[in-house]
């Protein structure tokens, strides 16, 4: 035999028997006696502890996450309540339960922000608004907004497509310690409120689990108001704010495989609102009626084939019918619009060098609306969306690059369709950690995004203009976030401040034109402004325990479209300079109680800062106590509240006053 072969062998030998050394238990190992005391020394269990460092802090652009022990610690009931904690976020609220309620980041309108359920992007074509208020908590276990550019490359590429995402992530069941598992509310309020839900999830097999929710809200909203319309007080009642709203949803989860997961969901959405409108020249008359009934079904698939390469797969079928009904002294109106989306994504991810992770993502979605009006277009749109995207990730730095392609061609049954639309979109964001002990990190994003103008705007009876561009939006961000645990007598801090800038071109509104209005576009918005976010905890005594957080936002968005016109340098309609939220929680052994403000300075209903249209700043404060109690696998707890203590109507949209003092009472229960 060779001495190549006998090497060989050798070499084999040691690696086997090293291998077997390894794998030997360590109980199995020889007790070897102290050669001093001849005794055996058993050195006791060590626990070393650390905090999880959030995304949030260590993220290239501006994100806010809040889990839903942070939505039960602040007592908020609805996703928009939720939401309005985050700073640089308006939410527009239209009053009362039933209202509308749309978000919008950064002054740059809520069709720039992106939604979407699970992973998969909820979507609305006709007005480009998503209405969050048909998604309920009950079943939410974390929210996430990005401003900007996303780290989490891994992703559909209309995830790329906003200047802000918003992601409504729902509970996952976890079949580990039991096969079932059932969550029960029920939730009343005032002005008639009452919110019973039921989420069951039971594990079918080992591979296999299902999951059924089902929300229904009622309330009859007619709460009384006082506000002041010119110099006349005005002291009435709302009417026509009742709804009756129906959710449900079965989410299927399966893994095939270890490596392969599908995640398939159906929704319901079936809801009846009066819109009680608003308030002009003391007449709170109000008829118009609403009907929504929204289906889709959707699906996840994951294909994770190593630990550098993986595949995601979502699909989505999407079917929106509206009634608007309005019964006025001009006479009757009964308009009713419907919308489907078939939506399709793949994602491919790789990581062909430690660190460093590359993605594509391809997307497509068909949209069609129909409407009973006269001279309806029945527009169809056919999206193309390309996105190829770069993520470095180093112990004191991170890099992220994407580029977006997007293409969009529709026709219509009826005229003239609006051209073809192709755009490149790039985005890049960095964030460096100068100090390797220092829990500082500084930040640097830019984006250039567009959105594309919805069907109203190009198709909306003679209003709509086929000729429309595209409205751009580039934005710069300038941030560093700092987090401390162990510090003075805090448990833990963390900070976070942001500077940007924002510049909106081309922006679509609606110009008088002759006898008619048109949209056009003529708006250019310039945007500078600050977000402050601040969170803390610490101990007082042994068993109590104090969160507090708090987030400001300054916000200078002004019109720059024309030098000479009256409305140049003018802050833009609905966008308070000065607004923010905070919150104190002290958790005690028998009760937690909580206090919540948020706040928003002045705004102005029209592009000309003058005092008949300035809407009066506000505050709104909360309190919220709440107890748990478990015996065995039972779970129980009780949360009272009671919301804007002030008992001020205030206006977030113009003549439409804000609930004034009120209270709720929630039962949480959990097996």
């Amino acid at each position: 035999m060779s001495i190549r072969h006998l090497a060989l062998r050798a070499s084999i030998c040691v690696v086997t028997t090293l291998t077997g050394l390894a794998t030997i238990p360590l109980g199995a190992q020889t007790l070897v006696e102290d050669s001093v005391t001849g005794r055996v020394h058993e050195i006791p269990t060590v626990t070393v502890e650390a905090r999880r460092i959030s995304p949030a802090l260590t993220a290239t652009s501006p994100l806010q996450v809040m889990g839903k022990v942070e939505m039960e610690r602040l007592g908020v009931y609805e996703v928009a309540d939720a939401v309005r904690h985050f700073s640089g976020v308006s939410v527009k609220d239209y009053g009362g339960i039933g209202g509308l309620k749309t978000v919008s980041v950064r002054s740059m309108g809520a069709q720039h922000t992106g939604v979407t359920y699970d992973g998969v992007s909820v979507s609305d074509c006709q007005s480009g608004q998503v209405d969050i208020s048909r998604f309920s908590l009950d079943n939410v276990s974390e929210l996430t907004l990005t401003i900007g550019q996303t780290d989490n490359i891994y992703q559909s590429a209309r995830a790329f497509a906003s200047a802000g995402m918003l992601n409504i992530q729902t509970a996952r069941p976890d079949f580990e310690s039991t096969p079932s598992q059932v969550y029960a509310t029920l939730k009343a309020g005032s002005f008639g409120m009452v919110n019973p839900s039921l989420l069951y999830s039971q594990r079918l097999s080992q591979k296999t689990g299902l999951s059924v929710y089902g929300n229904f809200l009622r309330a009859d909203g007619n709460y009384p108001f006082r506000m002041w319309n010119g110099s006349k007080l005005i002291d009435s009642k709302r009417n026509n704010s009742d709804i009756r709203t129906w959710r449900a949803e079965a989410t299927l989860y399966t893994s095939f495989t270890p490596k392969q997961d599908l995640l398939v969901k159906a929704y319901l959405f079936d809801s009846e609102r009066g819109l009680p409108g608003g308030v002009v020249y003391d007449n709170p008359y109000a008829a118009e009626r609403l009907y929504d009934k929204n289906y889709f079904g959707q699906f996840r698939y994951e294909n994770r084939f190593s630990d550098r390469i993986k595949l995601q797969a979502l699909g989505k079928f999407n079917y929106s019918w509206n009634r608007d009904y309005n019964e006025e002294a001009s006479g009757i109106t009964d308009d009713r619009y419907r919308q489907t989306e078939t939506y399709l994504s793949a994602t491919l991810w790789a990581e062909p060098v430690r660190n460093l992770s590359f993605s594509l993502a391809q997307d497509f979605a068909y949209n069609y609306l129909s409407t009973t009006l006269d001279r309806c277009q029945y527009p169809q749109r056919y999206t193309l969306l390309t996105a190829v995207a770069a993520h470095y990730r180093h112990r004191r730095f991170t890099a992220t690059a994407s580029l977006l392609n997007t293409y969009i061609t529709e026709n219509v049954r009826i005229g003239t369709a609006a051209d073809d639309r192709k755009r490149l979109s790039p985005a890049v964001s960095l964030s460096w950690k100068p100090f390797e002990q220092a829990g500082l990190r500084l930040r640097l994003s830019y984006k250039d995004i567009f959105r594309t103008p919805t069907f109203n705007d190009l198709y909306y009876l003679v209003i709509g203009n086929v000729n429309l561009r595209p409205e751009t939006t580039r934005q710069w961000n300038f941030g560093a976030t700092w987090s401390r645990s162990k510090w003075s007598f805090l448990d833990y801090i963390s900070l976070s401040a942001d500077a940007y800038y924002n510049k909106v071109d081309d922006k679509i509104v609606a110009v008088p034109s002759m006898f008619v209005w048109k949209m056009m576009n003529v708006g250019k918005v310039e945007t500078i402004g600050t977000d402050v976010n601040l969170s803390a905890e610490w101990h007082i005594g042994g068993q109590l325990k104090c969160y507090l957080t708090g987030s400001y936002n300054f916000m200078q968005a002004e019109d720059v479209t024309d030098p000479d016109s009256k409305t140049w340098r003018n802050q833009i309609v609905y966008t308070p300079r000065h607004s923010g939220s905070g919150s104190l929680t002290l958790e005690t052994p028998w009760a937690n109680l909580s206090y919540n403000v948020t706040f928003a300075s002045e705004r102005y209903t029209l592009a000309q800062n003058l005092p008949n249209y300035r809407i009066e700043p506000y505050t709104d404060h909360g309190l919220s106590l709440s107890r748990q109690f478990r015996w065995k696998r039972h779970h129980l707890r009780v949360q009272l509240d009671a919301l804007n203590l002030g008992g001020k109507n205030y206006e977030i949209i113009r003549f439409y006053p804000m609930p004034g003092r009120n209270y709720k009472i929630s039962i949480h229960y959990y097996l």
